[in-house]
């Protein structure tokens, strides 16, 4: 599949977005031969193969459809899913703050619906590549069927594991939790992730952050930043310029470390982390270490 279309003109194989004066949008992949069933018409594919981007396009019932190329965006909205799968707004931050693009090997954990996987493989291009672990099997099926009905299945490996057990991988260049409790599996993460990679996650709540700033210092980790992205749209309108009424604002707290071969931990988180544990926290060794 290719991320940007080469080509200005559609294709058999490209995945379009139909879109009508009032936004409803469709998602689909033209096949010769193939039609679109709609309540206002039937849109057939023959007839829109070949034609440019941007288009006006008639149902049999004369009902105007807009044929544009979808976004990333757009794609992970169309997303079918069984869990609430992550924002477009979070994605493209982690992304770029984790510094995951062409050629990146990047390991995840909790696949879910595979929102943020297709996010992931559509990030890393034909040269990278994805490890995603989920112990769900129903998680796993489906983040499968959507990633390959994109294409982008062959950047991905699915692994059906608790990652309490472990990581197969080891040097991954960047490594993402989005699970309920990441402050459990950070000796795992470190065994797998390169020195100086990147580490980041999601949590909803303030407590669970403040706990996961606590264990970052007893693994080895460093440079942690804490964040929040918040989305307001304004109404396109030039006369009466104001935002919606509705906005996306908390989601998660994105949380951000890397990983170095050896912290100093502070002698007062140091003493907080052993009345806590009540026996002292010693860093583990990552995979360079072992080897020096």
């Amino acid at each position: 599949m290719q991320q940007l279309a080469l080509h200005t003109t559609t294709q058999e194989g490209d995945l379009v977005q139909l879109v009508s004066p009032t936004n409803k949008v469709y998602l689909v992949r033209l096949t010769a031969g193939g039609q679109l069933h709609t309540h206002r018409g039937i849109v057939n594919f023959d007839a829109i193969i070949g034609i440019p981007w941007g288009s006006q396009i008639y149902t049999h019932t004369g009902s105007l459809y807009y044929l544009l190329q979808p976004s990333l965006s757009d794609i992970l909205r169309e997303t079918k899913r069984n869990t609430q799968i992550m924002y477009p707004k979070d994605i493209g931050f982690i992304l770029v703050t984790m510094g995951i693009g062409p050629g990146t090997q990047v390991l995840e954990a909790g696949t879910g619906s595979g929102a943020f996987t297709t996010a992931l493989a559509w990030a890393v291009g034909p040269q990278g590549h994805v490890y995603s672990y989920d112990n769900r099997p129903e998680m796993q099926n489906l983040a499968r069927k959507n990633l390959d009905r994109l294409g982008l299945l062959e950047r991905v490996t699915l692994k059906e594991r608790d990652v309490v057990e472990g990581f197969d991988e080891q040097g991954v260049d960047a490594l993402f939790l989005d699970l309920q409790n990441p402050y459990e599996y950070l000796p795992q993460v470190r065994q797998a992730l390169k020195s100086g990679g990147y580490f980041g996650t999601i949590l909803p709540t303030t407590n669970q952050v403040s706990r996961m700033i606590y264990v970052f210092h007893a693994n080895g980790f460093a440079f942690v930043d804490v964040c929040e992205i918040i989305l307001r749209y304004y109404k396109p309108v030039a006369e009466r310029l104001r935002p919606v009424d509705r906005m996306v604002a908390h989601t998660g707290y994105l949380i951000f470390a890397r990983s170095l071969l050896k912290v100093e931990v502070e002698p007062a988180i140091q003493a907080e982390l052993e009345t806590e544990n009540e026996e002292p926290v010693e860093i583990e060794a990552g995979p360079e270490e072992e080897e020096a």
